[in-house]
């Protein structure tokens, strides 16, 4: 397929989608629904990208994303999953983690900053804990974004030349490319200790952005047993007369026009 037709048709299913994700949102609002959407996978699998999709035409006040920071002195205190609960949803909210606690089963396990012991103790209580979450009445959706090396080694290589997107790379993710197998083991061995009935794993094959983008939305929605709710248009009422004001010259405080395009 053409690249011009390719992105005529993502950019028309992907308008479909976001269409529908506002009606998620009204119900949601309309409801008082709570979901939790776990966004993991392997670095430069097109998380991020995914998100800012989902996020793009939607209100900040329903969809939040949560992006934590490595752990502060005193989080590392705390008990594991602390920093994430405060997070949680309340009723009208859909939160979407971009990274969660399963950085204990992944980065932590191969990189080492985790004990043996405090792994252990992860895999053995996670399911219980997503148990917990989805008893609470609050939906969890547990997505892995899945690429090949191939992939990934291009996408690092474009982060490397590309300005816009060097702030992306970090010791991390070239750690993630030279270990790959240490990743997929640990992959492995979490999907084997947190696939469960309540909490299954859902896995998106990323090696085309496009592609995976709309699939996660689609498979999303399909999540929810959600109904469209019309907007109800509101009238645009005339506006009032000037009373006797007078509009002041504020020109000075006009930026300089470097683009202009409506002349």
């Amino acid at each position: 397929m053409k690249k011009k037709k390719k992105n005529e048709i993502y950019e028309k299913e992907l308008y479909k989608l976001q269409v529908e994700l506002n009606y998620l949102q009204r119900w949601v609002k309309q409801t008082g629904q709570k979901a939790i959407i776990l966004f993991e996978g392997r670095d430069s699998a097109g998380k991020g990208g995914a998100i800012k999709r989902i996020t793009e035409r939607v209100s900040p006040r329903v969809f939040r994303t949560v992006a934590l920071p490595v752990p502060t002195e005193r989080e590392k205190t705390q008990m594991y999953a602390q920093r994430w609960i405060r997070h949680f949803p309340a009723a009208g909210e859909i939160v979407l983690f971009d990274r969660s606690w399963y950085s204990r089963a992944g980065v932590e396990r191969v990189m080492g900053f985790c004990t043996p012991e405090e792994y252990q103790r992860f895999l053995d209580t996670v399911s219980l804990f997503e148990k917990s979450i989805v008893d609470n009445d609050i939906i969890l959706i547990k997505l892995w974004f899945e690429i090949d090396q191939k992939t990934q080694t291009k996408r690092f290589q474009a982060r490397i030349n590309d300005p816009r997107k060097q702030w992306k790379l970090s010791p991390m993710d070239l750690e993630s490319h030279r270990r790959w197998y240490d990743y997929s083991r640990a992959r492995d061995a979490m999907f084997e200790a947190s696939h469960s009935k309540h909490a299954p794993w859902h896995i998106v094959d990323s090696n085309d952005k496009k592609s995976a983008r709309l699939n996660a939305i689609s498979f999303i929605l399909s999540k929810f047993p959600y109904r469209h709710i019309e907007f109800e248009k509101p009238m645009l009422k005339k506006r009032k007369g000037k009373e006797g004001y007078k509009e002041p010259n504020w020109s000075k405080l006009y930026v300089p026009e470097s683009y202009r395009f409506d002349t």
